[in-house]
């Protein structure tokens, strides 16, 4: 009765104060509207945002990849590992049970003289529960930090996941590209060859000089080499992409749609505040902060004692016979209370250090929204930049095409000399080389803006 005196003694102190303050919601300076210019006839970011590039191919790797890789299945058993520590965190505050039964024979007299001795035999079934009393919030602020760091796992699900589906974009926009240069050189290949065997028959009947021949000759030579290092830059990005889908490279098939038929979708990015709860990556950051939070509430609790109560309850008889009868049922209430006296600094450097944490998590917390604020403007500028580059490309490859011809014929008719047909036919290949890594660059920098915004995603129980 003493023990219980104690307790509702300090339960009656309960109104000198909380140990713990409400998590309060950092306070974060969010832009008024963005300095990069924006298309307002662009779509809102769409969950499935992949699809709006109209790629059915596209479309099945990412799926794919959604389902087998490796990275994305680590970070779902890292989510069911935060579960299970969460549901360990919060079974402190429910109270545990114990059974246990055990049983003896027991012989009286002398082993010689049976008919002397007498044996009896003992039984004994007994259940336990103790219970501690949570009133410092020591057991509560563990769950809360177990729970936060659970939901944000699920964020960093969400960041692994965006992740591994913008690699799969870009290395697969990658790959149409670099097939479609494939084609291009060898096709310039082909064209340089042509213009070499006229030129050795213009030779042979002493129209062109052998300078003439030996500096196509070159030009052949130059565009020869370029197709080693796009033929590796391929299987590159396709060991990269069977990374991705968790295969072996030669199980992944090359692209089969055609790069000139892909087009990169207008995206309209919202108001930045918005910008919050589509970024997974900066709810991850909150998460941890308000661990950290609960955290700091769990350490101070560590000064305080710890209230437990425990009661059994059970019966014991020397026959089984009479094993339930009421002359041997048994029950025992008891209470306990154990202080902390001298934890060699332990206690105080746990919650300075939980202190520390939170402060460092606060900061990172700061630098994940304003990381947030300038991907999605360097992204911006990208796209806008990337899209003035294709079109400065297009034309350029237009441009260089029309002189090329041009110049060939007069080269044929003697109105020019074989320079001019070399400067045209390299003139002509580096444009569409470039215009192909300018449409590229314009694929590639959607994705990023995708990415930038969160991929569309969001936390519909956010706060």
């Amino acid at each position: 009765m003493k023990k219980l005196a104690v307790i509702f003694i300090l339960l009656g102190l309960s109104g000198c104060g909380n140990l713990w303050d409400d998590y309060k919601y950092p306070e974060t300076k969010t832009p008024e509207n963005w300095n990069a210019k924006i298309d307002e006839n662009g779509a809102y970011p769409d969950a499935k945002w992949w699809e709006e590039f109209n790629s059915a191919e596209l479309t099945s790797l990412v799926e794919e990849a959604r389902k087998n890789n490796y990275d994305l299945k680590a970070a779902v058993a890292r989510v069911h590992e935060a579960d299970a520590q969460a549901k360990i965190a919060g079974a402190a505050l429910l109270p545990s049970v114990d059974v246990g039964a055990d049983a003896s024979k027991t012989q009286h007299g002398r082993a010689a003289t049976p008919a002397a001795s007498r044996t009896t035999s003992s039984y004994n079934a007994t259940a336990t529960a103790s219970y501690e009393l949570d009133f410092w919030g020591k057991n509560w602020s563990a769950e809360k930090a177990a729970e936060a760091l659970a939901k944000g796992s699920r964020y960093d699900k969400q960041t692994v996941l965006l992740t591994i589906t913008s690699s799969v974009a870009d290395i697969y926009f990658d790959m149409l590209a670099t097939k479609k240069r494939l084609e291009v050189a060898e096709s310039n290949l082909a064209t340089a060859k042509k213009l070499l065997d006229s030129m050795k028959r213009r030779q042979a009947a002493g129209i062109a000089a052998a300078l003439d021949v030996v500096q196509q000759e070159s030009v052949v030579e130059a565009q020869d080499a370029t197709l080693p290092p796009l033929k590796l830059e391929l299987a590159q990005d396709r060991s990269a992409l069977a990374i991705l889908l968790g295969k072996l490279p030669e199980d992944v098939k090359l692209a089969e749609e055609k790069f000139a038929d892909m087009k990169a979708p207008k995206v309209s990015v919202g108001l930045p505040s918005e910008l919050l709860q589509r970024r997974p990556d900066v709810q991850f950051a909150e998460a941890q902060l308000i661990a950290a939070d609960a955290n700091i509430t769990n350490a101070r609790a560590q000064f305080f004692p710890d209230i437990s109560l425990t009661a059994g309850a059970g019966y014991a008889s020397n026959a089984l016979s009479t094993l339930v009868s009421p002359g041997s049922s048994l029950f025992t209430l008891g209470a306990s209370l154990t202080q902390p006296i001298f934890e060699g600094g332990r206690l105080s450097g746990l919650l300075g250090y939980n202190k520390a944490r939170y402060d460092e998590l606060l900061n990172g917390y700061h630098k994940a929204v304003i990381s947030a604020f300038s991907d999605v403007e360097n992204s911006l500028a990208a796209v806008e930049q990337a899209k003035d580059g294709e079109n400065i490309a297009t034309k350029a490859e237009k441009t260089a095409k029309k002189a090329f011809n041009l110049s060939q014929e007069q080269f044929k008719n003697g109105i020019v000399d074989i320079t001019t047909t070399l400067n045209t036919q390299r003139t002509l290949f580096a444009a569409e080389n470039s215009l192909v890594q300018a449409k590229l660059a314009t694929l590639q920098a959607t994705v990023g803006l995708y990415q930038a915004l969160g991929g569309g995603w969001k936390d519909s129980g956010k706060r």
